[in-house]
């Protein structure tokens, strides 16, 4: 079943994350559909989060990351590679979740060049969107670990378990 409910996706980014561990992003192609469950995720916590891209503050880039959940933040990472967010929480309280990701695909950057997700996707409302949205799935046991590829990012905010893989 679609998640059209704004209030999901309003939760906060910890919360969010976690309840995604299952569900299945899917992605209209040449009208065909082609459903990926999520096996992971990571989730970034605002302006404290050293690791968050909301951290030095609103810039062009981030913006969308000030808006109320449930839209999509397409990053260039590195050049190369398009990384699919899901922007979570109230308005002006940026937070999202990175979904590093799905069964037959074990990165962010192989899962969004496979469903074609590129920049054009910044912005895309999860509830209504024609081209991307979620569906209800089975719920996975996951375990918690650190994030990957934070290195820059405090300490602290290093070690927190955000990332959720299924187990």
């Amino acid at each position: 079943m679609r998640i059209t409910d704004r209030t999901f996706f309003t939760q906060d980014g910890y919360t969010l994350a976690q309840q995604l561990i299952g569900t299945y992003i899917c992605r209209s192609i040449d009208g065909v559909v082609h459903r990926r469950q999520i096996t992971e995720i990571e989730c970034y916590l605002g302006t404290e989060d050293t690791a968050c891209h909301a951290h030095k503050g609103r810039t062009k880039r981030t913006e969308i990351m000030w808006r109320q959940g449930g839209v999509c933040y397409v990053y260039l990472c590195y050049g190369i590679h398009n990384l699919l967010n899901f922007i979570s929480g109230e308005a002006d309280n940026p937070q999202g979740v990175l979904i590093r990701g799905v069964k037959g695909y074990d990165g962010p950057g192989k899962l969004t060049k496979a469903l074609q997700i590129d920049r054009s996707f910044n912005g895309e409302d999860l509830t209504t969107s024609g081209r991307i949205w979620l569906e209800t799935g089975e719920k996975l046991p996951f375990t918690a670990t650190p994030r990957i590829g934070i290195n820059y990012a405090d300490e602290k905010d290093r070690n927190a378990l955000w990332r959720f893989v299924a187990e």
